[in-house]
């Protein structure tokens, strides 16, 4: 029998792309459904061509899933951006987390261990995602013995694995950083957090919601007990319960008027700016992007907007750079991405959503030269 060649597979219905990329992310046609909030025979019939993707909003949510630029899906001749090195270590992650029964024996002194545990936050709020992941391999070797920095090691592991695409794996990491933390209500309640990231992105809103509200009960630091309402409003948020959501926020916003030390020693980020964030972002689900337009403002003329971490900040800009677009201001909306570029590269460049805008952005009218040299540089345009 004849192996297809290139020329084959370039020529192939869009649907048989999308079932070569799910067969490639080892899904089934139900796990894909479960996360467009589709149905299998939904999926089965855009695989077969019988139902055909004629709205570039799907074609886009497709990719996002399946962790591709949508012009992959449209366009299979163009060769994968340079610009996704910073997943290369990802398979490395993956398998340090399958040895979770056969740890290699490493001895490795605690003042060590710690110092490590430090280099790993500040790597992850710097953005240095490349660096972050070939870190994170022997970082969670050495410290499976170590309750504390186990915790810390699997929440750090999550939280990348979740901006780069990988919610399921994220979730895993997330999962292992609770087990580590039984017995301590404020590591289980910041291990929460990572859970709740994981589930938002997997699509599993009422089941972050459910999991932040358990833990704020027994969360003791106002720090973790408000980015727990935070996740858990943003949760009530991704499936439409905006009273909900603002309640919740209402809850954190006491907790982060307590906040003025500026301290953070469970990596939070959480005070007043992080509330205004947080409207933002729940304004942009409930599909008000005026609102989070205007939040957004708001937020960033703030003095401790700036304290923010570098990943925290850039995150935003990226989500800002949607409102702004969702708003229609298309020249808000890259000037915006583009900010967030300059403050953190990976995170516009290695984020596969952060991706998808940039090319959308780039196709929705004639862009800014700032905008176009930033979509050649993560290789979406020809």
């Amino acid at each position: 029998m004849n192996r297809p060649t290139l020329t084959d597979v370039d020529e192939l219905p869009i649907g048989r792309r999308v079932a070569r990329w799910r067969v490639r992310r080892r899904m089934t046609q139900q796990m894909l459904a479960d996360r467009l909030g589709k149905s299998k025979s939904w999926v089965d019939k855009v695989e077969r061509g019988v139902r055909s993707l004629d709205r570039y909003s799907t074609v886009q949510e497709i990719a996002e899933v399946l962790r591709l630029d949508p012009t992959t899906l449209l366009d299979p001749r163009r060769p994968l951006p340079a610009a996704n090195a910073g997943l290369d270590g990802v398979d490395a992650v993956r398998a340090a987390l399958a040895r979770y029964h056969q740890r290699p024996a490493r001895t490795v002194s605690p003042a060590e261990l710690q110092r490590h545990v430090a280099h790993a936050w500040l790597s992850y709020q710097h953005a240095h995602y490349t660096q972050l992941l070939r870190a994170l391999p022997s970082l969670l070797d050495a410290a499976h013995a170590s309750p504390g920095p186990l915790v810390s090691a699997y929440r750090i592991t999550a939280s990348v694995l979740v901006k780069l695409g990988e919610a399921d794996l994220g979730w895993l990491a997330a999962d292992r950083a609770v087990a580590a933390a039984v017995g301590d209500p404020v590591r289980a309640g910041t291990a929460t957090i990572a859970v709740a990231q994981a589930l938002r992105a997997l699509g599993r809103d009422r089941l972050a919601l459910t999991a932040a509200v358990a833990a704020v009960g027994t969360a003791t630091h106002d720090t973790v007990r408000g980015t727990l309402f935070l996740q858990a409003a943003l949760a009530a948020a991704g499936y439409g319960d905006g009273r909900r959501a603002d309640d919740l926020i209402d809850h954190a916003t006491v907790l982060a008027n307590r906040c003025t030390s500026g301290d953070d020693p469970h990596h939070t980020a959480f005070g007043p700016v992080a509330v205004l964030l947080a409207r933002l972002l729940t304004a942009l689900r409930l599909g008000d992007p005026a609102e989070a337009v205007y939040r957004h403002e708001k937020a960033i003329g703030r003095e401790d907007w700036r304290r923010l971490p570098v990943e925290h900040r850039a995150a935003h800009l990226v989500d800002a750079a949607r409102a702004y677009l969702e708003a229609g201001d298309l020249a808000a909306a890259g000037r915006t991405l583009v900010d967030a570029d300059t403050i953190a590269p990976a995170e516009v460049r290695c984020r596969p959503a952060a991706r998808t805008l940039v090319a959308e952005i780039a196709r929705s009218g004639p862009p800014a030269a700032d905008v176009a040299r930033l979509a050649t540089t993560v290789g979406l345009t020809r």
